[in-house]
C-alpha cells in the first residue's frame, strides 16, 4: 500500500452496524423454522443498505471528511466478495435447505468480509471480524448451541462495534510503513541541514 488512508466515516459505519444488530434480533425472533427469518433479514438489511449506505443526505450528513476513490472501489469490493462468500461457503447447503449451517455459513462470509472494511473505516473492522469468527466458529465446533444463540451474540457485537464507532471513535489515519520510512527520512535529513547551516 502507497497512500495515506483517512478514516471519515466510522459515524455512519456505526449506525449501519447498529441497524443491522437490531434486524438480525429481530430476525431471530421471528425465526420459526428458518431460526433466522430471511424475508424479515433480507427486507431490513436492504432496507437499512439504502438508507444509510445509499442515501446521499445521510452520507453527507455523517461524514467527518472526505473518502478516497480506491476507499469506494473497496466498498464496491467487499460487497461482492461478501455476495460471492456466502454463494461458495452456504451455497452448498441451500438445495436441502439446511438452516443451522446456511446462517452461520453466512455469518462467516459476512465476518471475513469485514477485514475488507479495514481499507475503509480502521482496525476496529479487523477486531469486529476476529471476534464474529470466533462467535461462528463455536457454531461450527459446538452443535448444542442454538444458532440463535451464535446470531444474538453476533448481534450484539455489532451493536457494541457500532455504539463505539457512532459516539466514541474519532476520524484517523493509517500511514503505510513505506510512507513513515520515506517521511523519517525526509525529516532525518531536514534537521540535518539545518545543522550544517547552523
Amino acid at each position: 500500500m502507497k497512500e495515506i488512508l483517512e478514516y471519515n466515516h466510522k459515524i455512519q459505519c456505526g449506525l449501519w452496524l447498529i441497524l443491522i444488530g437490531i434486524v438480525l434480533i429481530v430476525a431471530v425472533i421471528c425465526g420459526g423454522e428458518f431460526f433466522v427469518n430471511p424475508f424479515v433479514f433480507l427486507i431490513g438489511y436492504y432496507a437499512c443498505f439504502f438508507g444509510v449506505n445509499v442515501n446521499k443526505k445521510v452520507r453527507e450528513k455523517l461524514s467527518q471528511g472526505d473518502i478516497s476513490k480506491k476507499q469506494i472501489k473497496m466498498i464496491y469490493f467487499s460487497i461482492a466478495t461478501l455476495f460471492i462468500l456466502m454463494f461458495c461457503i452456504a451455497g452448498p447447503f441451500i438445495p436441502g435447505w439446511h438452516w443451522r449451517k446456511i446462517w452461520l455459513c453466512v455469518r462467516m462470509a459476512t465476518s471475513i468480509h469485514f477485514f475488507l472494511w479495514f481499507f475503509v473505516h480502521g482496525w476496529s473492522m479487523v477486531v469486529l471480524g476476529i471476534v464474529c469468527m470466533v462467535i461462528v466458529t463455536m457454531g461450527y465446533i459446538f452443535p448444542g448451541i442454538p444458532v440463535s444463540v451464535i446470531c444474538i451474540a453476533d448481534a450484539m457485537v455489532k451493536l457494541i462495534c457500532g455504539i463505539y464507532l457512532l459516539f466514541i471513535a474519532k476520524p484517523s489515519k493509517y500511514i503505510p510503513n513505506m510512507i513513515k520510512q520515506r517521511m523519517y527520512k525526509e525529516t532525518t535529513s531536514s534537521l540535518t541541514f539545518w545543522k550544517i547551516e547552523l
